[in-house]
């Protein structure tokens, strides 16, 4: 049986900022409201942590504030006081909606609300204490939208295979010939930049218009049938970040941060700032796409050093 908290409060009336304050911070904590000044919360550290605090402010205002612990009783469900379900279906319902406008509408526009609906998301889970099927739904119609979002801005998005992830060693990488989709986005350009600061200096690189035009001496990655590309789950970068031990604390932001601009997911807070430069960089080398990862390499450079911990 569930464990649950309660705060009762009672809030001084010509304190409008605390009222507002208490107001807010309950409502962006999911409480639920058993009766007027009475709110509801599982029993866990972090919500124990959040009334207690919340009681300490309301008491130093002369407010009157107790928390108490609470047996659910036989005939109260306590937990569907907490079901989203209703909320992740809003979200799922905008994000099939926007998956079959997705043809007509502006890429950008698409990819602005594409990244709202997943913050919604989240931020749904944050209060979801005891997250169902509902939530499953959500995400995976999100993730549809995501993927359906990258292969329109990525022309040909490889499918993810189910590849066993060897251990490979970059010293039997070196002065070799790495070959993908022309006019790279981010993924891409993210691979060309770990290849060449963490796997291969002296790579050279060859920019596909067709992927059947692959050199034979070439390693292809970010293509269907590449030496290198999705698996399961993973993007690319991910991918050649396993598969050669690279371990540097720089480089799990970084992860995240291509993940999410590549396929969706968790939100990340750069991503809006990272794909605005990089589709700036677009604009700026429209032909030529050696030009384009010389510049594309600085920012993963600046991002790569804001990442990694400081001494």
């Amino acid at each position: 049986m569930d464990t649950w908290i309660t705060l009762v409060t009672s809030l001084p009336t010509e304190n409008a900022t605390l009222r507002q304050r208490v107001w807010r911070t309950l409502k962006a904590s999911g409480a639920a409201v058993l009766r007027d000044g009475v709110y509801l919360l599982p029993q866990r550290p972090a919500q124990q942590q959040l009334f207690d605090s919340l009681a300490a402010d309301i008491q130093s205002a002369a407010g009157t504030a107790l928390v108490l612990p609470v047996q659910e009783p036989a005939d109260a469900a306590f937990v569907q006081r907490f079901d989203r379900s209703a909320d992740y279906a809003v979200v799922q319902e905008d994000a099939t909606a926007a998956l079959a406008s997705l043809g007509s509408a502006d890429l950008a526009q698409a990819l602005k609300t594409t990244r709202r609906l997943r913050k919604a998301w989240a931020a749904l889970g944050e209060t979801d204490f005891f997250p169902g099927p509902a939530q499953t739904r959500c995400d995976t119609a999100l993730k549809a939208l995501e993927q359906a979002c990258a292969q329109r801005q990525s022309g040909s998005e490889p499918l993810p295979g189910t590849t066993e992830l060897t251990p490979l060693q970059p010293a039997h990488y070196q002065n070799r010939l790495w070959a993908t989709r022309a006019r790279p986005w981010v993924d891409r350009l993210a691979c060309a930049w770990l290849i060449q600061r963490h796997i291969d200096p002296g790579a050279r690189f060859v920019w596909l218009r067709d992927v059947r035009d692959c050199p034979a001496d070439a390693l292809g990655f970010d293509f269907d049938g590449a030496t290198f590309s999705h698996v399961d789950t993973w993007v690319s970068f991910e991918v050649l970040c396993e598969r050669f031990g690279l371990r540097h604390p720089g480089l799990g932001p970084l992860r995240a941060l291509v993940h999410s601009l590549d396929v969706g997911g968790a939100s990340v807070a750069d991503a809006e700032g990272v794909e605005r430069l990089l589709h700036g960089l677009h604009r700026l080398h429209p032909h030529d796409d050696d030009l384009l990862l010389q510049a594309s390499n600085q920012v993963f450079d600046a991002l790569f050093s804001a990442y990694t911990p400081t001494p």
